[in-house]
């Protein structure tokens, strides 16, 4: 299957591109995006943080427990909220000259991202401080480009729809679902 980043001469309606709908669906989107990558940070933050203690108290114990429960987290949580956003959420923006660039780097971080989660996954003591320490200041700047910069931009973009690109993706949205007024469904967040 195409990428949608890699075919921009694909003329099919895909997901980001804009559908009737009105501002207020775009809002409610962005909002449930930024409150999700707001939990996902503070979870993250909490368990980098339970394993760096549990590593520099020396407790072999509480550190084999945090990197467990940082591991499944990663695996279950992050790794597929970052694969989620990649047609979706980047797909229309990525087709434009004015955010290719930007669409191009943040694949590049989801790539750094899995990267030191098998980093992780294969270290202890010290090296799983410091993969903890990198995902999690790697994801904080990733969450700020896409909260700053990625989707004001597709929310401001004629032809394109956060609310379309995240509806039905709880990878993106949490458990908030975001659906457009123009398809016959309610909106609710």
């Amino acid at each position: 299957m195409d990428n949608p980043v890699d075919n921009p001469d694909s003329a099919a309606a895909r997901p980001g591109d804009a559908l009737p709908g009105g501002a207020d669906d775009e809002v409610r989107a962005l909002e449930a995006v930024e409150k999700h990558h707001a939990a996902m940070l503070k979870r993250l933050d909490a368990m980098a943080a339970a394993l760096i203690h549990a590593v520099t108290a020396g407790n072999a114990v509480a550190e084999h427990d945090a990197h467990e429960v940082l591991v499944e987290w990663c695996e279950t949580e992050l790794v597929p909220h970052a694969l989620a956003e990649e047609g979706p959420l980047y797909g229309g923006a990525g087709r434009t000259p004015e955010a290719r660039l930007l669409v191009e780097g943040m694949l590049a971080e989801h790539q750094v991202i899995v990267g030191l989660v098998e980093q992780l996954r294969g270290s202890a003591g010290v090296d799983a401080a410091v993969a903890a320490g990198s995902i999690r200041n790697i994801f904080a700047l990733h969450l700020d480009k896409e909260n700053r910069l990625l989707m004001p931009f597709i929310v401001a973009s004629p032809g394109m729809s956060l609310a379309r690109a995240v509806e039905g993706l709880h990878e993106l949205v949490g458990e908030t679902h975001v659906h457009q007024h123009g398809t016959g469904r309610g909106t609710t967040v």
